[in-house]
């Protein structure tokens, strides 16, 4: 199903752009009849039960990406190069540079194909921060209080780093004592840094 959006965009695209998005756009169309357009990042996309692919015009070139590309086959090296994570495909400056028709169609066949079985993209495993270690003021206080240090010792690291940030953001020595202090007798009352907000 066609969107005036797409028209609209592909219209006021540069001249160079225009055939090659026309080209792209109806290729989508025909690997997959039931394939939605939208407007996505202020540029056109493709959806079929999640989004397919994008294309996008710029001064220069214009580029196709495949939003699942990172899990799809590339023979014909449509695909940015391993390590840059945008969605952008390769770059073309006019029609002539776009791969055959067969070509692109089985790569949208393809994307589709991922889509129907729900196939999810895996999602980067965020690299786990290590444990924050205790400034030499609040590992002394923590020695001298075992309650304080027990309840720090057994805290996860989210709520050590909470104490350790809070102690060590002090602007003046003064400051700096004070929070030292209150952070010791929270912690031998077994409260966490923001203990007054857990019950809201």
């Amino acid at each position: 199903m066609k969107n005036p959006a797409v028209d609209a965009y592909i219209a006021k695209s540069a001249d160079f752009a225009q055939p090659i998005l026309r080209r792209v756009r109806a290729l989508m169309h025909k690997a997959c009849p039931q394939i939605e357009e939208t407007i996505k990042w202020g540029v056109p996309h493709f959806e079929y039960q999640g989004v397919v692919a994008g294309m996008a015009a710029f001064k220069q070139h214009a580029s196709l990406g495949f939003w699942k590309q990172k899990l799809m086959k590339d023979p014909a090296r449509l695909f940015p190069a391993a390590g840059d994570s945008s969605m952008g495909g390769r770059r073309f400056r006019s029609v002539d540079d776009l791969p055959s028709d067969a070509v692109l169609l089985r790569y949208v066949k393809a994307a589709v194909a991922l889509n129907a079985a729900g196939v999810k993209v895996p999602k980067a495993a965020r690299p786990k921060k290590p444990p924050p270690k205790p400034p030499a003021d609040l590992a002394a206080a923590l020695r001298k209080n075992p309650k304080a240090k027990a309840t720090y010792d057994a805290f996860p690291p989210s709520h050590k780093r909470e104490y350790v940030e809070w102690i060590t953001g002090a602007k003046q020595e003064a400051t700096r004592l004070r929070r030292l202090a209150t952070a010791v007798e929270w912690l031998a009352q077994g409260k966490s840094r923001h203990w007054k907000y857990q019950d809201c």
